[in-house]
This record gives structure tokens, C-alpha cells and sequence, in this order.
């Protein structure tokens, strides 16, 4: 138990540090992409789920409410011929604790190569990957922790790259059955190879965030403040990088999702007109064996990503 407590007051040394760190010329941006279709129906608002194993890419921690061993899978096509998919497990081990695995990927597809005066060389490809391995157990009846150790690797034709980074996170019980209250940061770590000969930054995110079910209401309202270690004008602006997400239990194998993210919103106006960039619906069907997710996430003029994947109980 002591050692235990050690790595807790570690990851929350963590975590209050990054309140002065300065994120730019960041590299391995993936990162901060949502893995899943239910995560991506919410907004992003995923830092305090419940029994998913997609959890592991938002807030380690959260590992510790499957109910069951679980696999999910899933894959979309971006815009532009780019292509995205990831892959994560989940069980329990007794006297031990919870161990997960994860895997995201992304590939920029192919591009024309050319030489100094213009000639045609052929073609290269790009893509990214990180693999994950996660531990998170309880500390105390309303207290739980996780961490990952990443390992990410990156490639622009003959150009690579690599690096390890680890993720912390921590989730309360706040009121039993009512709020849970959760914090995370993801992506500390370096570089092992850079591109060129400068070592870049990866995607340090600080986040917290919430979920709340009301009473005699089938549905729970989640949030969260995201990259709350960037520095910014003033420090309400931190707040400003926000997204909100609810889900409502329609039935016990039906549930529905709506989100917004106010970051998103910002980033994909186009001149004054931001349309409905930043919103997303989806929905999710479950059985005893699997569950299927899917979600539309909206970006205003730019156009729409669709998202589907499968879930597995074992």
C-alpha cells in the first residue's frame, strides 16, 4: 500500500506540473485524436468513462471499471485519402490489478516525390503509430489510478522517427452513483530519433473533467477541459478548450450520444461561418458479446467524419 501511495503523490506531482509547461512546435500530433466512435460521438468527453477499454487512450484510470475482459476495434477514413484505426484490451488480473494494450495508427497515404528542377521521382508514403501498455488498480474505495508507457514511431518516406512518452491519470468518486471526477496527462515523455537533428516536443495534454448522472434521468453528462498546461492570454482562456458530451440509455442494449467541442469549432471556421463544426451524434448497440459504435462528427464547410467500431466481451 505504500508503494502505492508513492506512485500516486508521483502522477499528481505530475499532473500540477504541466500547469507551467508551454506546448508549441509540437510533433506526433495524432496523439490527441479520438480513438473510438463512442468517444468521438461525445464531444472527446471521455476523460471519466465507464467499462471501456478505449478509456486507456483519455485517462488510464478508468481501466479499472471493466466489468469483463474486452477488445475494441475500430477504423475510419478521414478526408484526403487519410486513414486512421486503433485497437485496445482490457481484463483484470485477481491480486494484481488491471492491464490493458493499445494500438493507433495513422497513415497520410501517398504523395507525389519530386527532384530539385521538378522531375517526377516516384512516390512516398507517411504514417504514424504508437503502442500502449497500461496498469491502473484502486488505492482507496473511491480512488483509482493508471499510467501508460507509450511507444511511438513516425515516418515521412525515408525520414523516421521515435519516441516514448507515458500518460498519468487519476479518478474520483465524488458522490457515489451521481459525480465522477477525473484528471489525466498524457504524453510526457521525448523524442528517442528526431526527424532532423532538433528534438521536437510531443503533445503534452493536461485535462480534467466530470461525469454526472442525474437522478431518475437514463443518462450521464460528461466534460472536460483539455490542454490546460498551454500557456495563454489570460488564464480564462485556458477554459475555452472545452467539450461536452451526453449520453442517454435509450434501452438497456441502445444508447444515444450527442457532443460538442469548442476547440474544434474554433480551429474549423472558415472566415465567419463555423456551420455545425464542433457537433457530433452517435449511438451505440450492446449485447452480452459485442458492441457497436458509431459517430458523425461535423466540421462545418470542411465536410464530416463517419466512424464505426466493434467491441467484444470475453
Amino acid at each position: 500500500m505504500r508503494n502505492r501511495r508513492w506512485l500516486l503523490l508521483m502522477l499528481l506531482f505530475f499532473l500540477v506540473q504541466t500547469t507551467v509547461f508551454t506546448q508549441s512546435n509540437t510533433t506526433f500530433e495524432f496523439l490527441r485524436n479520438d480513438a473510438s466512435a463512442r468517444a468521438a460521438a461525445l464531444g472527446g468527453s471521455f476523460i471519466t468513462a465507464n467499462d471501456d477499454p478505449n478509456s486507456i487512450f483519455y485517462n488510464p484510470a478508468d481501466l479499472t471499471t471493466l466489468s469483463t475482459r474486452r477488445l475494441s476495434i475500430g477504423f475510419f477514413k478521414h478526408m484526403l485519402d487519410v486513414n486512421a484505426g486503433y485497437a485496445s484490451f482490457g481484463m483484470e488480473m485477481p491480486n494484481f490489478g488491471f492491464v490493458g494494450a493499445g494500438v493507433e495508427y495513422i497513415n497520410y497515404g501517398e504523395f507525389k516525390k519530386t527532384g530539385e528542377e521538378g522531375q517526377n521521382l516516384g512516390t512516398f508514403g507517411a504514417g504514424e503509430i504508437a503502442f500502449i501498455a497500461t496498469y491502473a488498480d484502486r488505492l482507496l474505495p473511491v480512488l483509482y489510478y493508471g499510467a501508460n508507457l507509450k511507444f511511438i514511431y513516425s515516418s515521412i518516406a525515408d525520414v523516421i522517427s521515435s519516441a516514448v512518452a507515458i500518460d498519468a491519470g487519476v479518478r474520483y468518486i465524488a458522490i457515489p452513483e451521481r459525480v465522477i471526477v477525473g484528471a489525466s496527462l498524457l504524453n510526457l515523455g521525448t523524442q528517442i530519433d528526431p526527424f532532423v537533428n532538433t528534438r521536437e516536443r510531443l503533445p503534452l495534454d493536461f485535462k480534467i473533467g466530470a461525469s454526472i448522472y442525474p437522478e431518475h434521468l437514463p443518462a450521464v453528462l460528461m466534460f472536460d477541459f483539455h490542454k490546460l498546461n498551454e500557456d495563454q492570454d489570460n488564464f480564462f482562456d485556458r477554459f475555452k478548450q472545452f467539450s461536452i458530451g451526453v449520453e442517454f440509455t435509450a434501452s438497456p442494449n441502445v444508447q444515444l450520444r450527442i457532443g460538442y467541442n469548442n476547440e474544434r469549432r474554433q480551429e474549423w471556421k472558415i472566415g465567419n461561418s463555423a456551420g455545425f463544426a464542433g457537433f457530433s451524434l452517435g449511438g451505440g448497440f450492446t449485447t452480452n458479446i459485442y458492441t457497436i459504435d458509431y459517430a458523425y462528427n461535423s466540421m462545418g464547410k470542411i465536410g464530416s467524419v463517419h466512424r464505426v467500431n466493434v467491441g467484444f466481451k470475453f
